[in-house]
C-alpha cells in the first residue's frame, strides 16, 4: 500500500467520474425532450425511468460496495465502465417505453457501482485513513461534469440527434472510461499499515477511543438523505423557485450559473483551509449554509437570490466530499464501500423522490416551499450536532502525516 494516493491516481479517477456522471446523471436534462418525442412517452415518464435507475442505484449500493471490500474498485469499475456503455446503447436503440426503461435500469446498475460512492471506496480500498484529500481531489474535478455533459450532449442532439449523443457517450467509456479505470493499481490483501490493520479489526477510526453505535450510523444515513434530497430538488426546480419569490428570469438564470463555481470553491476551500479540520466540523457548516441562504431569500425576496445561490452551492460543494469522508473517520476503514452502500440508499431514494415531492411543496406554497427545504437543512445539521468527534485527534494526526 502506498503511504498516499498520488496526482495521476486523482487525476484518472476524477476524469473517469465525470465520463460517469456526465453521461447518467447529468443526461437526461439534455436529452428527456427529444427522447420523449421520439419514443412516444412524456416527458414525465423519461424522468419516470430516471427516477427508477435512481432506485435500482439505491438497492445496488451495499452490494457494490462490498465487492470493492473484498476485491478493491480496479475491476468492480471495469465492469461498470461496461455496464454504462451497455445502457446508453440500450438506450440509443430505444424504440418504445419498454426497451427505455430497460436502458435506464441497466444505467441505474452502473451508477450503483460506478459513481462517487464506489470511487470512494476505491481509495479508501487502497489508502485507507488517507484518503480524504484525494477524494476531495476527485470531487473538484468531477464537478465539472454538468459544465462538460451539458453542452456536449446539447451539441451532439442538435446537430446529430440524441440517439447519437447516446452512442458516442457508449463509445467513451468503452474506450476513455475502460482504460481510466483499467490504470487503477490493483488492491492488496490487507492494509499494510499496522495502525490500519487494528482499525480495520476495530472497525473505528481511532482505535484508541469508543466504537461509534448504531445512532450514528442513523444519524448520518438522515443527514445523507436530508442533503441529498435538498441537492436535488434544488437541482430540479431552483429557477421556478426563484421566480415565485419574485426574482427575474434573468436572475434566476444568473443565479443557478452560480451555483456550480460556488460548489468548486467550497471544495477548494475543503482541500485547502478545512483539509486540517475534522470532517465533522466543515460538514456542520456546510449543512447550515442551505438553511441560512433560504431563510434570507424567503424573508428578504429578490435581493437575496444570489445569495442564497452562493450559500447553497458552497454547502452542497462541502457535503459531497463529506459523503465519504464521514463514514471513514467515524467508522474505519474496515467494510467502508459495505458502509457506505447501506449509508446511501435512504439518500438515493430522496434523491429519485425530490423532484416529485417538492415540486408539489411549490405548487402549494410557492417560495415559501424553502421553508421545508431549510428545515430539512437544520434537522440535518442537528443531526451532525448529534454524532460525537471522537477521531478528531487521529484525523489531524493523519492529515500532519500527509
Amino acid at each position: 500500500m502506498a503511504q498516499s494516493p498520488n496526482g495521476s491516481l486523482v487525476a484518472r479517477l476524477g476524469a473517469a467520474q465525470t465520463l460517469a456522471w456526465a453521461s447518467s446523471y447529468y443526461l437526461v436534462a439534455m436529452l428527456a425532450v427529444p427522447m420523449a418525442h421520439d419514443t412516444g412517452v412524456s416527458v414525465p415518464t423519461v424522468f419516470a425511468a430516471f427516477s427508477a435507475a435512481l432506485v435500482i442505484s439505491a438497492l445496488l449500493g451495499p452490494y457494490a460496495g462490498r465487492l470493492i471490500d473484498r476485491l478493491g474498485g480496479r475491476p468492480v469499475l471495469i465492469v461498470t465502465s461496461l455496464v454504462f456503455a451497455t445502457g446508453l446503447a440500450g438506450l440509443g436503440l430505444a424504440r418504445e417505453v419498454i426497451g427505455l426503461f430497460a436502458a435506464w435500469l441497466v444505467l441505474g446498475i452502473g451508477m450503483g457501482s460506478g459513481l462517487y460512492e464506489a470511487a470512494f471506496a476505491t481509495l479508501v480500498r487502497l489508502y485507507g485513513t488517507r484518503s480524504r484529500n484525494a477524494i476531495t481531489g476527485i470531487t473538484l474535478i468531477a464537478g465539472f461534469a454538468s459544465t462538460v455533459g451539458w453542452p456536449l450532449s446539447s451539441y451532439l442532439e442538435s446537430h446529430y440527434g440524441w440517439r447519437v449523443a447516446c452512442f458516442v457517450w457508449a463509445a467513451l467509456h468503452l474506450t476513455l472510461g475502460l482504460a481510466l479505470n483499467a490504470s487503477l493499481p490493483r488492491a492488496e490483501e490487507e492494509p499494510a499499515s499496522p495502525s490500519l490493520r487494528q482499525a480495520a479489526r476495530s472497525g473505528s477510526a481511532d482505535v484508541d477511543g469508543p466504537t461509534p453505535g448504531p445512532m450514528a450510523t442513523y444519524a448520518l444515513a438522515f443527514v445523507f438523505a436530508a442533503t441529498w434530497f435538498i441537492s436535488t430538488a434544488m437541482a430540479a426546480h431552483l429557477p421556478r423557485l426563484l421566480q415565485a419569490g419574485g426574482a427575474t428570469l434573468a436572475t434566476a438564470v444568473v443565479v443557478g450559473a452560480l451555483i456550480g463555481p460556488s460548489q468548486v470553491g467550497a471544495r477548494l476551500l475543503e482541500f485547502g483551509l478545512l483539509r486540517k479540520v475534522h470532517p465533522l466540523l466543515s460538514a456542520r457548516l456546510a449543512a447550515s449554509l442551505h438553511p441560512v441562504g433560504a431563510a434570507a431569500f424567503v424573508i428578504l425576496g429578490a435581493p437575496a437570490a444570489t445569495l442564497f445561490g452562493v450559500l447553497h452551492g458552497a454547502g452542497n460543494g462541502i457535503l459531497t466530499i463529506a459523503k465519504g469522508t464521514l463514514p471513514l473517520v467515524i467508522f474505519g476503514p474496515h467494510g467502508y464501500g459495505h458502509r457506505q452502500g447501506l449509508l446511501m440508499v435512504p439518500a438515493r431514494i430522496a434523491q429519485a423522490l425530490a423532484p416529485w415531492l417538492f415540486g408539489i411543496c411549490i405548487d402549494l406554497w410557492g417560495a415559501q416551499a424553502l421553508w421545508v427545504s431549510g428545515g430539512l437543512g437544520l434537522a440535518a445539521t442537528g443531526a451532525l450536532f448529534a454524532i460525537r468527534s471522537a477521531t478528531a485527534e487521529p484525523t489531524r494526526q493523519v492529515a500532519a502525516a500527509e
